[in-house]
């Protein structure tokens, strides 16, 4: 566009801008109410193309909605289900714990209060394990998985486990009993179910006079729980007291999990921690180092989605100004007449001004409305399309089923960007239709 022309332009908003403000409550008026006779026209050429541009607003919108609200869905999954059941800090040491411990200093802490050994104030939880890799195996299938052993008592400090439990209780977990809490997709992989016996195998040999056979263990399930995640598949819990015979640890543990009030104080506290002990007497790993990257990617695909989407919404503004263009070409007489009658640049301007924000917000408002619905109805559509046609789509995601959230915050930005392109596109119609001159289009009417 040539300089002089984006001058003129400019020069006549800024004429437009102070005209507005010197301009009288009855202009205005008569532009509202005009503009509002536009608005609702029943010209059938004018109103099928206002109605094209709603829609096109009412799409943009409700995707970008519901693609947002898709991604606070798996934020909020990752926050409650994996970092709610997962721990945000685990000691491993590098040897096994007796029943008094002190990573080689003074005084000792019993492993019933472990939280008390670390001096932090984001800690606010503690439990002890014992952990390893065992393949578990029934009369039906083998599975591999990660043995827990816990302490039911006190897991409850920095795991919620105990409330994704769909049969049994965490609390049947006891010492000498070899009780076995399983996931529910290992459950159906092993065709178990409450009472069951699965045999642990562990990665070791036993040499008997019968040959050579890997060490194993029968357990009994006392529980099987369901996150709807990751964690179904991979996840076995036992008294933390069976998994150490198991893995000839005597009364030892291996380690402590914490937890945090604050999930992103992880990496402060494995540093404070391991100034505290020394890294020659243990290993310290966070919720970062096996889930931080898909929180980032979360993050970041969020942003880019919005920046994306938004792109979308602008598309649909540009339809708005070929509508209001043709609205002013349709409209060129009208506007010929209102000049005549001493109308000024000010009043032509609102009118069109009006004319396109009342088309813009009711896109946008309708968006918003029918994006709310689509992600209210997301999940358990989902669910049921997921079920009837056997897509299986979530099976390679954290979980297993398609949420969403919708979040007051991302509706009111939004809006605020979807009404603010809406407005603005508004700009050069109304600026053309205010440079019409009423002589040259009355000699051709």
């Amino acid at each position: 566009m040539p300089l002089c022309i984006i001058a003129s332009f400019g020069g006549s908003l800024i004429q437009l801008c102070f005209g507005l403000i010197r301009s009288g409550l009855s202009i205005n008026t008569l532009a509202l109410t005009v503009g509002l006779r536009y608005a609702f026209s029943k010209r059938s050429f004018v109103s099928f193309v206002s109605m094209l541009a709603i829609v096109g607003l009412v799409l943009s919108v409700a995707v970008l909605v519901l693609v947002l609200s898709v991604v606070n869905g798996f934020e909020r999954e990752l926050k409650t289900r994996i970092l709610g059941v997962l721990p945000h800090v685990t000691v491993h040491s590098r040897q096994a714990l007796s029943n008094d411990f002190s990573f080689g200093t003074t005084p000792e802490y019993s492993i019933s209060h472990p939280q008390m050994y670390f001096k932090h104030e984001s800690i606010i939880g503690a439990s002890v394990f014992v952990q390893g890799a065992v393949l578990l195996a029934s009369s039906t299938s083998k599975v591999g998985s990660m043995l827990s052993g816990i302490e039911p008592q006190s897991i409850s400090a920095v795991s919620n486990i105990s409330s994704y439990m769909h049969v049994g209780e965490l609390s049947a977990l006891q010492p000498g009993e070899f009780g076995i809490v399983i996931g529910e997709q290992t459950a159906e992989q092993l065709q178990l179910e409450l009472g069951s016996y699965v045999s642990v195998i562990l990665p070791e040999i036993s040499v008997t006079p019968m040959g050579i056979y890997p060490r194993q263990k029968r357990f009994k399930v006392v529980g099987v729980f369901n996150t709807q995640s990751e964690l179904d598949s991979r996840g076995t819990y036992v008294h933390f007291g069976d998994a150490a015979r198991l893995l000839h640890l005597g009364n030892k543990v291996q380690g402590i999990h914490l937890k945090l009030s604050d999930v992103f104080d992880a990496a402060e506290v494995a540093q404070a921690i391991v100034n505290q002990v020394g890294s020659q007497k243990i290993h310290v790993s966070t919720w970062m180092r096996t889930h931080g990257n898909l929180y980032h990617a979360i993050k970041v695909q969020k942003t880019t989605m919005f920046v994306l989407l938004s792109f979308l919404v602008t598309v649909a503004a540009f339809n708005l100004i070929a509508t209001l263009v043709m609205v002013v070409n349709e409209r060129r007489a009208d506007v010929a007449i209102f000049r005549t009658l001493g109308s000024g640049t000010t009043m032509i301007v609102v009118t069109f001004v009006v004319l396109g924000s009342i088309i813009g917000s009711l896109g946008v408002f309708l968006g918003i409305f029918v994006g709310v619905v689509l992600s209210l109805l997301l999940q358990d559509g989902y669910a049921w399309l997921d079920a009837f046609f056997q897509l299986d789509l979530m099976n390679q995601y954290f979980v297993s089923y398609l949420p969403a959230e919708i979040r007051l915050k991302d509706l009111l930005n939004i809006t605020y960007v979807s009404l603010a392109l809406c407005i603005m596109s508004t700009v050069y119609p109304a600026w053309r239709a205010s440079k019409l001159q009423p002589g040259e289009i009355l000699s051709h009417e």
